[in-house]
């Protein structure tokens, strides 16, 4: 039984290329696991091995035989040439910007040409791209919106049952690596947190991602379970930042942007509603432990400023033609400066936060409301853009490597007008010096660490002005996990995947490596 902070009901579709599936990783696979915990070698799924030419133009895969599809038919190289030609021709679906051309050599053999050298592109295009059938998806009218249900697929789970308030996984006796010991996985929708960690009291859920009240007394509290807190993913205000693809509100303008940053107080934030569990986290949004060689010595800050800066929030507003109301709160062209901030109904930590948050930015002149909403409401307003600013996290790529952060969320490429759904640059945001700085950086090898920062240089210095994503904490994501009836979990000494239950593909990488203890 999982609980993954999931409110209200689900809005279950199995197609690997909606918004928030549950398919990807447990249902569809990528051909490769790459750990985003820690940098560990990519792990063979769909394919066994690769390789680059010398210029990084030429990507050749060899792929694992033997596999088949969940309806009998095999898996075969056209699938994999398929999958990306759909991504090539389909802008919606590209949110890893994947720009090569792919030939299948033989039925195990792919080659993906590029135009100009592409070494950045290998993790994403093998660790997050998950491989459809052509033989079901020649003829899906639209893949953005196609509703799929009893999905053809090669992974270890295939669908069982589907409910408003859960949805359940059967293992797949036919998968490659073998029947799951795990045979049912029941993913739960609860009112919340509180709800989530009442269930783990009652022994009812076996794995939550997500706050629990005393955390650093948690496995006191609730006998037979671990809890491991693992500080992966930066905590953001998302803003739709761009008004030349339609977002409208006071947080277009990067003066607004730039006086939140300074207002809010980030050691108050992290005692409130995260248990201090929570860390400091920089405005490159490079993480400050494992990217601290790529960060910017340009930069205003390295690192965000955990007390506020009230004035110098005040005096950015008013260089940009804000002024002061008798309410306290700014105004410009007889326009009050007010926001309205949403999260999700039961997330409790998040709550607290904008919470606080909205206290923070009153003092500095600014009216944040909070409004709640379930989870797919949240997820659709922030995919199309329908919200001023929202509480989000921002995750990583599939290597240890800040690019592919300023890749997908900065790239005009992974981003859509408002009223479409983006793909993973939610601001809208769009700077042509970034975008030649990312062209730029998929073209060095990784390892010419010289070559590289200048472009990091620039990416940084943009995002610290522009600020599209307004830097909060670094998270850390906290997993409470049933280690009495299942041995197997990952852990401080054996990371060997991100143990958040809903990131995929690690979700899945953990299901194949569980086991029941019959207790």
């Amino acid at each position: 039984m999982i609980y993954t902070g999931a409110t209200g009901d689900m809005q279950v579709n199995f197609n690997p290329f909606a918004p928030g599936s549950p398919s990807t990783g447990p249902i569809y696979e990528p051909l490769f696991f790459y750990n985003t915990a820690r940098a560990d070698p990519p792990q063979p799924r769909l394919g066994q091995k690769f390789s680059w030419n010398a210029d990084g133009t030429q990507l050749s895969i060899t792929l694992r035989q033997g596999v088949k599809w969940s309806d009998g038919q095999p898996f075969t190289a056209r699938d994999v040439v398929f999958t990306l030609d759909l991504l090539a021709k389909n802008k919606a679906l590209n949110t890893t910007g994947y720009r090569g051309k792919a030939t299948a050599v033989d039925d195990t053999h792919v080659s993906v040409t590029f135009d100009e050298p592409s070494f950045v592109d290998g993790p994403q295009l093998l660790g997050r791209i998950y491989i459809v059938p052509e033989h079901v998806w020649k003829s899906v009218a639209d893949p953005t919106t196609a509703q799929m249900r009893n999905p053809v697929a090669t992974g270890p789970y295939l669908e069982d049952d589907v409910k408003p308030q859960a949805y359940t996984l059967k293992a797949n006796p036919s998968h490659w690596g073998g029947e799951p010991t795990i045979k049912r996985v029941r993913v739960l929708s609860l009112s919340g947190n509180q709800a989530g960690a009442a269930a783990i009291r009652a022994g009812q859920i076996d794995w939550q991602t997500g706050p629990v009240p005393n955390v650093k007394n948690a496995e006191q509290a609730y006998p037979g379970y671990k809890v491991i807190i693992t500080p992966v993913n930066q905590m953001v205000l998302d803003t739709c930042s761009n008004p030349d693809l339609g977002c409208k509100g006071p947080q277009t303008d990067p003066a607004v942007r730039q006086a939140i940053y300074y207002a809010v107080n980030r050691t108050q934030l992290n005692a409130l509603a995260f248990e201090n569990t929570s860390s400091e986290i920089s405005p490159s949004l490079a993480l400050l432990e494992r990217d601290q060689a790529f960060i910017s010595g340009r930069l205003q800050n390295k690192v965000a400023p955990m007390q506020p800066d009230e004035a110098r929030a005040q005096q950015i507003l008013e260089g940009a033609g804000y002024a002061k109301g008798a309410d306290g709160i700014y105004a410009k062209d007889g326009k009050p400066l007010q926001l309205t901030l949403k999260t999700v109904s039961g997330w409790t930590d998040y709550i607290t936060a904008v919470n606080a948050l909205s206290q923070q930015l009153k003092k500095a002149g600014i009216k944040v409301t909070a409004q709640q909403l379930s989870f797919n409401e949240w997820s659709d307003a922030r995919g199309r853009g329908d919200y001023q600013l929202i509480i989000d996290s921002l995750f990583q790529g599939p290597a240890a490597d800040p690019f592919y952060v300023y890749s997908y969320f900065y790239g005009s490429d992974t981003t859509e007008k408002v009223g479409k759904q983006a793909g993973t640059n939610v601001s809208r945001f769009t700077d042509p010096q970034v975008d030649a700085a990312i062209a730029a950086l998929k073209k060095i090898d990784p390892k010419d660490t010289a070559a590289r920062q200048p472009q990091f240089d620039t990416i940084q210095t943009r995002i610290e002005q522009a600020m599209p994503y307004i830097p909060l904490l670094t998270q850390g994501t906290i997993s409470v996990y049933n280690a009495t009836k299942f041995t197997g979990w990952p852990t401080k000494e054996d990371l060997y995947a991100f143990p958040a239950a809903w990131q995929s593909p690690d979700n899945s990488e953990i299901y194949r490596r569980l086991k029941p203890t019959g207790k």
